[in-house]
């Protein structure tokens, strides 16, 4: 019995969609010409515009950032540096930018190492893709490599699918799922993938970092180089002649704990020789995954290999096989019994066939499926959520038992049915979405529609909404004038290279620096991303823990938002460029 409230004024709509879809305000011009505009295709070609932006990639990739728990640094108990994070975070911008079919788009991140090309970009594109399984945290101070190993695979198996399926598996890692039908044996099926594939995230052994890896080499100029300049000839020289300094004065030293800050200094020196080329050209590397070696061997009886330096367990598996279940989780207890390779019994008609290497591409074949009844449900039920402020289902992360079930299920079908049938198409989906009348209606308050729906389930009118962070800070940027569209190359990480994120004994930290930068003009999606250490513009204002999957941030009132809003260097700065700009009768709007 509920009816819909009357329809937005132009103005509140064409500043509702703009801010959906490019995280910016509209112009004044903009909003001028909208509102003179009488045609019936008015708003139609204000969406187009918006779609075919640059702008909408930045805003969009930032929802699927959030989700795959993007970050340049390891965080946990020893937070050190990801400099090649930041590729990862461009192939997300470039990917919704370009409208790549969201199936592939699962592919590519799951398996893009495992997907043939010949073309040089696109093999290192779907390498760097292969980034969403290699950069999230991780303890690298961790002494047993197993266990390691397992929280490594666990946190990429619950990633995997909260992500894309939007289920808890991980919930099934030491005993079967409390509340879905995902047995214990389902999830170390899952985990033999995972644990067939090696993860190469770099960082360098250091005082409390004793689990690094190697990095993905790209092909020779088929990406972009965080370091423009080249290593002169001089520079090289003075980095061996440091390295060998170091290393004599370990050699020679008697005392272990005076050797512990130059054998600091010697990973760090070594590690920015090695970014180089004989010729001192920058070296092309990412963040990613591949398949370990195929070869008899595996895991072994309890999983652990030889001994290894530091009297350390060496990392557990070395080969491609399946996984023992380990009893309550624990290393120490494997099954004899291992678990065959493969996914989810309760969704799969058949068992997921791994014809050859870890399976990671048979299971991004499985998920990407159009027969997979959850994959196109959740990123439906996203889309909804970020143009509405809730989701069909509210619990976008959890379809499960546990979840809240949808309000209106025949509308997630056909929204699922009809993105599957537009070629996995988001920008079709979204403008299919916004050019609805429920997108449209006003958001006024009505006291009957309230008392029958207090949280507008039933979408009879739009939910007033906050800006987010980004949000926030880019609009000041954008109506102060002093916003720079164009997107940086790298990032400032990259650049500081590997090593512990704040280092102020070897050196000094220019990544601490650049958190907070006042005067960064660059939109919050290119801002440095450390975990435990979030630019104050973003954890203020509800940006979400990147150690941990965000499909919804929470909205918060607290005293120290209008603090910010008050004092902060950034917001003074933006005030004065804005009270500039209207003294100067500068009225026009700076081009986006």
């Amino acid at each position: 019995g509920i009816k819909p409230v009357g329809d937005a004024d132009k103005r509140t709509l064409i500043r509702r969609v703009t801010l959906d879809l490019t995280g910016l305000p509209p112009t004044g011009d903009e909003v001028e010409a909208f509102v003179a505009d009488t045609s019936e295709k008015a708003f139609e070609k204000v969406v187009d515009r918006l779609l075919a932006s640059p702008r909408f990639g930045e805003r969009w990739g930032r929802h699927w950032l959030d989700l795959a728990r993007y970050a340049e640094s390891t965080g946990k108990t020893a937070n050190f540096n990801y400099p090649h994070a930041w590729r990862y975070r461009d192939y997300v911008i470039a990917a919704f930018n370009s409208d790549k079919p969201y199936d592939q788009f699962i592919r590519e991140q799951l398996a893009g190492d495992l997907m043939p090309s010949a073309d040089p970009k696109v093999k290192a594109e779907r390498l760097v893709a292969t980034g969403f399984l290699a950069i999230g945290p991780k303890a690298l101070n961790e002494n047993n490599g197993l266990q390691f190993e397992l929280d490594v695979v666990d946190e990429q198996i619950d990633v995997t699918t909260q992500a894309f399926l939007g289920i808890t598996v991980a919930c099934a890692r030491c005993h079967d799922h409390k509340f879905d039908p995902i047995p214990t044996r389902d999830y170390y099926a899952l985990a033999g993938i995972f644990r067939s594939t090696e993860t190469c995230y770099g960082t360098v052994r250091f005082v409390q970092s004793q689990r690094p890896s190697p990095l993905l080499q790209l092909p020779a100029e088929s990406a972009p180089s965080a370091v423009a300049r080249k290593l002169s000839a001089e520079e090289r020289a003075t980095i061996e002649k440091e390295i060998a300094d170091l290393k004599k004065r370990i050699a020679e030293s008697t005392d272990r704990i005076a050797t512990i800050f130059p054998a600091a200094q010697l990973a760090l020196a070594q590690s920015k020789l090695d970014s180089y080329t004989a010729d001192g050209t920058p070296k092309l590397q990412a963040m990613g995954v591949r398949d370990k070696p195929a070869r008899a061997g595996g895991f072994g009886a309890g999983g652990f290999g030889p001994r290894g330096g530091f009297g350390m367990r060496a990392a557990g598996s070395r080969t491609i096989d399946d996984s023992p279940v380990y009893t309550r989780g624990e290393p120490d207890q494997p099954t004899a019994e291992k678990v065959p390779r493969g996914t989810l019994q309760v969704m799969s008609k058949s068992p997921l066939k791994v014809k050859s290497g870890s399976g990671r591409l048979e299971l991004a074949e499985w998920i990407a499926s159009r027969d997979n009844p959850l994959t196109a449900r959740v990123m439906v039920n996203r889309v909804w959520m970020h143009l509405f402020g809730r989701g069909i289902v509210p619990t976008a992360d959890n379809f499960g038992a546990a979840g809240q079930p949808p309000t209106n299920p025949e509308l997630l079908d056909h929204l699922a049915i009809g993105f599957m049938d537009g070629g996995w198409s988001v920008k079709k989906l979204v403008k299919r979405v916004v050019m609805s009348h429920a997108y449209q209606l006003d958001s006024k308050f009505d006291k009957a529609a309230f008392e029958a729906d207090p949280d507008n389930a039933l979408v009879w009118r739009m939910s007033p909404r906050r800006l987010d962070a980004e949000s926030l800070r880019d609009s000041m940027l954008a109506v102060s004038g002093q916003l720079d569209a164009t997107p940086p190359v790298g990032s400032v990480v990259a650049r500081a290279g590997e090593g512990p994120t704040g280092r102020a004994r070897l050196g000094g930290d220019q990544v601490a620096t650049a958190i907070n930068d006042p005067r960064n003009p660059h939109r919050s999606v290119y801002l440095p991303i450390v975990r435990d250490n979030l630019p104050e513009a973003l954890a203020l204002f509800d940006a979400p823990d990147p150690s941990l999957i965000a499909a919804d941030r929470p909205t918060t009132t607290v005293p120290s938002q209008g603090l910010f809003l008050l004092n902060n260097p950034f917001v003074l700065r933006s005030a004065d460029a804005a009270a500039e700009k209207l003294l100067k009768g500068t009225t026009t709007d700076t081009e986006r």
